[in-house]
C-alpha cells in the first residue's frame, strides 16, 4: 500500500455541510470512503491555516487515490490536494539508483 497525505479545502457548500452534519460525521463518511478503495486512514484533522482538513491513510495503489481524489474534487464542495508521502526506506533506494540528468546549460 502507498501513503497519501490530502490537505482539504471546503468551498462554502462543503463548509455548510460540516456545519450542518458535524466534525465526527465528515471522519466517518472519509473513513469509510477509504475503506471502501481497499484503505486504511491513520489520521483525520480539522486545522486552521492553507487546508481545512489533513487526512493521512494507506491507499492500495496510485489509480486508487487518484479515483478518490476525483471523485471528491468533481463533488464542487471540496478542494483536495494530495500529495504521495516517500518512506526513508524508499529515499535510501532511491539514493542509490543512477539517473543521466544534465543540468541545464551544462556540457
Amino acid at each position: 500500500m502507498a501513503k497519501f497525505l490530502w490537505m482539504a479545502s471546503y468551498t462554502t457548500d462543503g463548509v455548510k455541510g460540516v456545519l450542518k452534519d458535524g466534525g465526527t460525521s465528515r471522519r466517518d463518511a472519509v473513513q469509510k470512503m477509504i475503506e471502501s478503495a481497499g484503505g486504511k486512514m491513520e489520521a483525520f484533522y480539522f486545522a486552521f491555516g492553507d487546508a481545512d482538513v489533513y487526512i493521512i491513510c494507506d491507499i492500495p495503489d496510485v489509480a486508487s487515490a487518484a479515483a478518490i481524489s476525483m471523485a471528491i474534487n468533481a463533488s464542487g464542495a471540496v478542494e483536495l490536494r494530495t500529495v504521495v508521502l516517500i518512506p526513508p526506506e524508499e529515499i535510501d533506494q532511491a539514493a542509490k539508483k543512477q539517473v543521466g540528468y544534465r543540468a541545464p546549460g551544462t556540457a
